[in-house]
């Protein structure tokens, strides 16, 4: 049976929290991080017309930054349109087609600094800016009807492979970072060319098998690169954490459309140990700054994490198409967690800075940089980075954040993600009424003409629910974490899930968190700060048996208070531990919105009393 996703076009959102976040995305972020590739040269690039000895001069990766963005904008305007932002990217296509060589190929940074390096260096992102080029333009072509970005990219394509799948040109066999593997399965699945799900099959077959070149910081280690084991042997998430996604989603693409099973069990077992073993209780992967990567199991710091904003967008990714081979609530619980949290934090409530790293924990006072100590993570989101591959890649998917709503299998729809929308696809004719994620009543209107298997995801945080049809008790089944029912044409199906605030301990393993707990309420994980509970925050003590008050704010949606203790504040630096408390009221903000006031402290992972 082929699955079939609904696409994120399909998918109106109302003026719920996504729709709130696309508005923002559409009419803020897109612009801002326009206004900054304008500034830093990267579109200016696109003109070929940079000498040596100019400023502004082209780097590997800024085709990539371009693409991501001219993507966000092609799913952007199927929403909010945008004739200003849409012949702004007509131009950019124009400048692409100009200076596009005969045989396919374009790169600002090759044809304009080393024209006669081309295909050379593995790790310079030429296959990466290529992969990204391609999912911008069956996005805009999708998006507007125009197919000359998509006609040149196809060109291009169709050169790389007979660079690297026919005559084995390059001096490389396989892409230092993943990306274009996936990009294209998507070319082929927009094009119907076999070709292109053959070239990319043959990168994720090629990788691993003999030895390439690997950065030097790395010493030859090449699991930096996911290249240190054919791909269908990796049991553990090694080495960069965006490559490593990139790659698993390829992986994932490739077995649903080859029907390998053999990858899809490889997929499985990186799934799990990245969502059991290395991944943070906000969705955030890739725990060390050195290499932006994962380490070994359990190791978890927080104010050190890196947790780069690419990172959690490619865990979505890479949870997205997993639903897509098996209907399991475990894909879409992964993603959900990254979403309202590892994500979202990447961006500023202002919808115009970002966060490249997301800590658990924050203290202004630790020093940064320089020879001090280079390890902790900003405490401010600036408007921009010389490396800026989050902000844009935050713009698509916020524009589209309706893909990997609904999966319809046969005359199953499954229901994974839950916000206040409406769906125009006849496979999906669906419209969900909530305030989700602050709370966990969701009605579901079908306005299909004939009975419909309907199989709504109950989150793995969610101990208790209500389900009902009509107003009646709804018949179902539990499968897979998904509550499976037959429903009418017409039917409104009301889902109730209870959304206690929960106390959240991790494995005795992660010892950065011995003792302490994460304190989440729905999908939402919360954090302290220091503008509203002081400093030493790590000294607070939340009275887990004492009711809790969840607070609607304007600012950030909604707040929790818990009756909390601190110890009071003395002289000297040790003394015979006295019990001398304070009281307070502790407020917990989400964790998504932290840093958008004063510098202050910040922390996850908080002590407590009276949890058992």
């Amino acid at each position: 049976m082929t699955p079939y996703a609904i696409p994120g076009s399909a998918i109106h959102t109302n003026n719920g929290f996504w729709g709130k976040k696309q508005h923002l995305n559409a009419t803020v972020t897109l612009p801002a991080v326009q206004a900054r590739f304008a500034e830093t040269g990267r579109f200016a690039a696109w003109d070929l017309a940079w000498q040596e000895g100019q400023e502004g001069k082209p780097h590997i990766y800024w085709d990539s930054d371009v693409a991501k963005w001219i993507e966000g904008v092609a799913y952007s305007i199927l929403h909010h349109p945008d004739p200003a932002l849409e012949a702004f990217v007509d131009r950019l296509v124009d400048k692409l087609v100009a200076h596009q060589e005969a045989d396919g190929y374009f790169n600002s940074y090759y044809q304009q600094v080393e024209p006669q390096r081309r295909w050379q260096e593995r790790q310079n992102h030429e296959l990466y800016c290529a992969g990204h080029l391609m999912e911008a333009a069956v996005a805009y072509h999708k998006a507007t009807g125009k197919d000359k970005l998509l006609k040149a990219l196809c060109r291009y394509a169709d050169y790389i492979d007979r660079v690297f799948r026919v005559e084995r040109s390059a001096a490389f066999l396989t892409p230092g970072h993943e990306e274009i593997e996936l990009a294209l399965v998507r070319l082929y699945e927009h094009t119907g060319e076999e070709r292109y799900l053959t070239l990319s099959r043959y990168f994720l077959d090629t990788r691993g098998t003999q030895p390439e070149k690997q950065y030097d910081f790395t010493k030859d280690d090449a699991s930096y690169d996911q290249s240190h084991q054919p791909v269908r042997r990796q049991r553990e998430a090694t080495g960069h954490a965006v490559r490593a996604m990139y790659l698993y989603a390829a992986m994932a693409d490739v077995a649903r459309h080859t029907e390998d099973a053999e990858l899809l069990e490889a997929c499985r077992r990186l799934f799990h140990n990245v969502t059991t073993r290395r991944m943070y209780v906000t969705g955030g992967i890739g725990s060390t700054r050195a290499g932006e990567a994962f380490t070994y199991d359990y190791d978890l710091l927080n104010d050190t994490a890196y947790a780069e904003t690419c990172a959690a967008i490619g865990l979505v990714l890479f949870a997205r198409r997993m639903s897509l081979l098996e209907p399991d609530s475990r894909y879409a619980d992964a993603a959900e967690r990254a979403l309202y949290n590892g994500v979202l934090s990447g961006l500023s409530l202002s919808g115009d800075r970002f966060f490249y790293e997301n800590p658990l924990e924050l203290d202004p006072a630790q020093p940064r940089g320089g020879w001090r100590n280079p390890l902790f993570p900003i405490t401010r989101r600036p408007s921009v980075f010389d490396c800026s591959c989050c902000p844009p890649n935050l713009n698509r998917l916020l524009a589209n954040i309706g893909e990997g709503v609904y999966t319809r299998w046969g005359d199953t729809l499954y229901v994974h993600q839950y916000m206040d929308s409406d769906c125009t696809d006849p496979a999906a004719p669906l419209t969900q009424r909530t305030a989700y994620p602050y709370e966990g009543r969701v009605t579901l209107t079908y306005t299909g003409d004939v009975p419909l298997r309907l199989a709504l995801r109950i989150p793995g945080w969610c101990r208790s629910f209500t389900l009902t049809v009509n107003g009646q008790a709804a018949a179902y089944t539990m499968e897979r974490g998904y509550a499976v029912m037959t429903v009418a044409a017409g039917a409104v199906a009301v889902l109730d899930m209870a959304m206690p605030v929960t106390y959240v301990e991790a494995h005795p393993r992660v010892g950065e968190d011995a003792g302490r707990v994460a304190v989440t309420r729905g999908p939402l994980v919360y954090c302290l700060e220091g503008a509203d509970n002081g400093r030493t925050l790590r000294d607070i003590r939340l009275d887990a048996a004492a009711p809790v008050t969840v607070e609607e704010h304007r600012t950030f949606g909604q707040i929790l208070r818990i009756p909390a203790r601190r110890r009071a504040d003395f002289d000297g630096l040790y003394r015979p531990a006295t019990g001398d408390f304070v009281s307070l009221t502790a407020t917990l903000i989400p964790y998504h919105a932290f840093a958008n006031r004063e510098e202050c402290e910040m922390l996850v992972w908080t002590l407590a009393d009276n949890l058992y």
